[in-house]
């Protein structure tokens, strides 16, 4: 428990001394323990399943390449050469991981319908801008116009100005120069309907929130995955 809490504290920091003790805690297992995990999986939850949400566009396939990316990293930390930059390690597992399932999908849905025409469905089922709505419905509303974005778009606006990582954070976990992160963004928010931003009104909707019983459910599928690694 006591080096759960100072997880706690130092993964807060978001310094690199305290990403360094973390990853040093996580590699010693006998005294990490159950609640080093949970208090780094709590961390990060949201930040990874909204990266892999973006790519997949789907919430339960987010959720397993969540937990697949989880227990790839628990296994191979000893491969990190500098544990300073977990938060951008974890965050290229996750990629890798979602990309993967995408390509496995295409696969076996050749017949499925392009990304442009998906987009295209996507933003025809939004709910009418018009209409008034609460924050629940913005956020349905948001949600939906990132979702007729294509690809390359939506995952770096997702990194970007929804998880606030930085440009070259982004362009290392993605893989691409930080120009292209530069442009990618600046095209995905003139892409967004001005009318949509306009109509949501008062306080900012969340998109994407990934808490409460689904946070929970990750933390525990993960730790059922690594314990007899622990073991």
């Amino acid at each position: 428990m006591q080096a759960g809490g100072f997880a706690v504290k130092a993964l807060k920091t978001e310094s690199a001394e305290a990403a360094g003790e973390v990853v040093a805690l996580l590699l010693d297992r006998a005294r990490g323990g159950e609640a080093l995990f949970t208090a780094v999986m709590r961390r990060y939850n949201q930040r990874l399943y909204r990266i892999a949400r973006a790519i997949l566009r789907d919430d339960g396939e987010a959720e397993d390449v969540l937990q697949d990316g989880y227990v790839r990293a628990f296994e191979n930390l000893g491969q990190l050469k500098d544990p300073a930059r977990f938060s951008s390690w974890i965050s290229r597992i996750v990629v890798y991981e979602a990309w993967t399932r995408l390509r496995r999908r295409r696969q076996q849905a050749s017949l499925a319908p392009s990304l442009a025409e998906a987009a295209s469905q996507q933003l025809a089922a939004a709910p009418d801008p018009e209409a008034e709505m609460d924050h629940r419905q913005r956020s349905a509303v948001l949600e939906a116009a990132i979702d007729a974005l294509s690809i390359g778009y939506r995952t770096v606006f997702m990194m970007r100005d929804v998880e606030e990582m930085s440009v070259a954070e982004t362009a290392q976990c993605l893989g691409i120069k930080e120009g292209a992160v530069k442009t990618r963004l600046h095209r995905a928010r003139a892409a967004l309907r001005e009318e949509v931003w306009r109509r949501m009104g008062g306080p900012r909707a969340e998109p994407f929130r990934f808490d409460g019983a689904r946070c929970d459910r990750i933390v525990a599928g993960v730790l059922l995955r690594i314990h007899p690694v622990d073991q």
